[in-house]
C-alpha cells in the first residue's frame, strides 16, 4: 500500500516500513503518531486521490528519534565594501518509521 502525506508544509511518499526525516515535531521518542493529512492512497488496482484530503484514510508513524540535520553555511560579502557575515545553521529533524496505511 501507498499513500502521500502532508506534514511541515512539504509531501512524502511513504510505504510501510518506511523511515522518513520530516520537520521537528512535538511528540517523545517512542509515541505513536497518527497524520490524518493524507492526499493520496494506492493499493496497486485502486487509486483514491482526495479533495484535498482522502476522507477515512489515516498513517501510522512511530518515533524513533529526534535528532538535528548537518550544518550549513550561510556566507555573504559585499565586494569593495569590506562586508563579510558568516552565519550557521542545523534544522530539527524527527525521524519517524511508518508502521501502517489505512484507506
Amino acid at each position: 500500500m501507498l499513500a502521500v502525506l502532508e506534514t511541515g508544509g512539504k509531501q512524502y511518499k511513504v510505504e510501510k516500513g518506511t523511515l522518513l526525516e520530516v520537520e521537528k515535531l512535538t511528540e517523545e521518542d517512542g509515541k505513536t503518531i497518527t497524520f490524518e493529512e493524507v492526499l493520496l492512497t494506492s493499493d496497486g488496482k485502486s487509486t483514491k486521490v482526495g479533495t484535498p484530503y482522502v476522507s477515512g484514510a489515516k498513517v501510522m508513524a512511530k518515533v524513533i528519534e529526534q535528532k538535528r540535520g548537518e550544518k550549513i553555511i550561510v556566507f555573504k560579502k559585499k565586494p569593495k565594501k569590506r562586508y563579510e557575515r558568516t552565519q550557521g545553521h542545523r534544522q530539527n529533524y524527527t525521524l519517524l518509521e511508518i508502521t501502517d496505511i489505512k484507506a
